[in-house]
């Protein structure tokens, strides 16, 4: 197989929408620095019934299944020998970096005493039945997996002169030479607590909707993750080659469709299974919040299935967009609700993120784009197709 040319897109990188993006980055760092100062009380309306809020429904637990297109990628690319795939590996790496990253560093707001964090690799603090401390380790170790995949992008924008000056050659051949091991774990790890996710929501028993609690929860999630994952590579490829004028991977985007399809239609299988065989179907008919809310994931699963199974490709760019978009909305919206909307504590709990928590989210939202643009443009991410003359800076 040819080696595949990357080159940066170029281009101004000082833009009104990155100014645009700043302004909501510099509010969610006012507030982050309320929150530390201040304590979480300050700037967040989470209590003893809602411990885990808007940072950890959005920031992680939706920010992960954002950033599982690298995850999602591997295992097309390298697990199935989908060679063909392979232009799509690193911008889908990218946004896997910063979608686990930034859960991290979501996390360290949530917490507070971030310098505690390196407890998890402490033997003497482990806790082995714990799902939480699975996830944490997991998620810290794959943030650190997927950094290093991406080191040869960096390597690869250094002058050569620079790389035998400091003797990168040598950290770029060990790279090259055992990148198998971090690509192995780069697909063990995001399988393991992508499912435990779900596992998390296991012990919640009564608290949650009927609609939502399934022993199933496991796999469900860690199909979501593959799901979103592949929509987010749609989505990205969609808006990159629109938005700055590119030639279009529609054949690579036309079969990747299928397979999102594929994995929709197990999805929805597996649940509506697990809730006919529970026979609480009637409770999706309630009229009731849950109710509703489980009608309108449901609606919004459904749409880009019949999209995307289309025969023969036949979906349009537009419609394929239309369909990324729904996924995207639909697993983000089955995921803040089994994890918040879904949730009764009881004892009078209830839960409302406050504004600060929002513009929090929101900032950290805005700092990932930000940053996305500002590789793509000065880092050899998409691949030379891309970087074609009609290309114009943006």
């Amino acid at each position: 197989m040819s080696e595949i040319a990357h080159r940066p897109l170029g281009g101004k990188v000082l833009t009104k929408p990155l100014l645009i993006l700043g302004i909501f980055v510099l509010i969610g760092l006012y507030f982050i620095a309320r929150r530390f100062m201040f304590g979480l009380g300050d700037v967040s309306n989470m209590s003893n019934g809602y411990p885990l809020g808007v940072w950890v429904a959005v920031d992680v637990v939706v920010g992960t299944a954002f950033g599982c297109g690298g995850y999602a990628m591997a295992l097309l690319v390298y697990i199935f020998n989908r060679h063909s795939y392979h232009p799509l590996m690193r911008p889908a790496l990218l946004s896997g970096v910063f979608g686990y990253t930034l859960a991290g560093m979501a996390v360290m707001i949530d917490l507070g005493r971030y310098w505690n964090a390196f407890n998890l690799l402490m033997p003497w603090y482990a806790q082995l039945n714990s799902v939480i401390f699975e996830v944490a380790l997991c998620v810290m170790a794959y943030t650190t997996v997927l950094w290093i995949e991406f080191a040869p992008v960096f390597l690869e924008r250094m002058p050569p002169a620079f790389r035998q000056r400091y003797k990168l050659e040598k950290w770029r051949a060990f790279l090259q030479r055992y990148m198998y091991v971090f690509i192995g774990l780069g697909v063990l790890l995001p399988t393991m607590h992508q499912s435990s996710l779900g596992s998390v929501l296991l012990v919640m028993g009564s608290k949650l909707s009927p609609l939502w609690y399934t022993t199933w929860l496991p796999l469900l999630y860690l199909i979501s993750a593959l799901s979103m994952g592949y929509g987010v590579v749609l989505l990205e490829s969609t808006l990159v080659s629109r938005a700055f004028r590119l030639r279009s991977d529609s054949a690579l985007l036309a079969a990747l469709s299928r397979i999102v399809a594929g994995l929709l239609a197990l999805f929805l299988a597996i649940r509506f299974g697990a809730l006919a065989a529970g026979d609480h179907v009637d409770l999706a008919f309630a009229g009731d919040l849950s109710g509703n809310l489980f009608l309108i994931e449901s609606a919004l699963f459904l749409v880009p299935l019949f999209i995307l199974a289309l025969p023969g490709g036949r979906a349009s760019q537009r419609l394929r967009f239309l369909a990324a978009i729904c996924l995207l909305a639909a697993g983000s919206l089955y995921r803040i609700d089994s994890y918040l909307m879904a949730v009764n504590p009881g004892n009078g709990w209830v839960y409302f993120p406050s504004a600060p928590e929002l513009m929090i989210t929101i900032g950290v939202i805005c700092l990932e784009v930000m940053l996305y643009l500002l590789f793509v443009k000065t880092l050899p991410v998409l691949h030379g197709s891309a970087n074609a003359s009609e290309g114009r800076p943006s």
